[in-house]
């Protein structure tokens, strides 16, 4: 196997043996994320003073693969009716389409953006109207969730696994919880396959065997 190139010169990366992905950042196995997001009390600490938005991760939309758009226009009778009468029938996704080849069909559009955020957020409780539709409905969502979204806070680009560049200015990322990687660990399994998860969980053992022990406090 040919050594890459790291994606960041100053990222610590390990290699990982995978058939696409052959690098991962080191922090996704030591940074931490809220436990639970839907309980989380979102805000953007990138803003002074901080400024409180629910689902703060969610306001600018996102990329969605042309089959994933598809399986949710196939679902669309079950999740326009938990949006809000005012929107319930606008477009759910931008119209231009652009070519990006790490997606499977290799082309992606945006979802639309209502009110500060995320078309799918435009309902009477909090998180994703996709993911909602499918616990209350009882269908399963893979393929219909956009991969990006059920990644996050963890992002992928040319063979590399990477922390999403936005991460750092949700409140979600400055407390503790489970590392970055455990946190997307099922996510990246049922995406990408067993075999990353397999060879992830490798270089999670090396990354957190070179981590200095703290001693118990007394």
């Amino acid at each position: 196997m040919d050594t890459p190139t790291p994606v960041v010169p100053d990222e610590p990366v390990i290699l990982i043996d995978h058939p696409r992905f052959h690098q991962v950042w080191a922090s996704i196995f030591i940074k931490k994320l809220t436990p639970d997001c839907m309980t989380h009390d979102c805000a953007m600490v990138d803003r002074t003073p901080h400024l409180h938005k629910l689902d703060a991760c969610c306001q600018y939309g996102c990329d969605v693969d042309l089959f994933e758009r598809d399986a949710i226009a196939a679902r669309e009778h079950t999740i326009r009716p938990l949006l809000r009468a005012e929107i319930r029938n606008a477009p759910l996704f931008e119209t231009e389409i652009e070519e990006d080849e790490d997606y499977p069909s290799g082309k992606v559009v945006r979802t639309a953006v209502h009110d500060g955020g995320c078309i799918f957020l435009a309902h009477d409780l909090r998180g994703c109207a996709i993911h909602r539709a499918s616990i209350e409905q009882n269908w399963d969502f893979h393929g219909v969730k956009p991969a990006i979204c059920r990644l996050f806070p963890l992002s992928y680009e040319d063979d590399a696994i990477v922390i999403a560049d936005e991460f750092t200015e949700y409140s979600c990322a400055h407390v503790e919880g489970p590392s970055l990687y455990r946190i997307s660990r099922d996510a990246i399994g049922a995406i990408f396959g067993p075999e990353l998860v397999t060879a992830l969980d490798v270089a999670e053992t090396q990354v957190l065997g070179a981590q200095p022990k703290r001693l118990p406090v007394l």
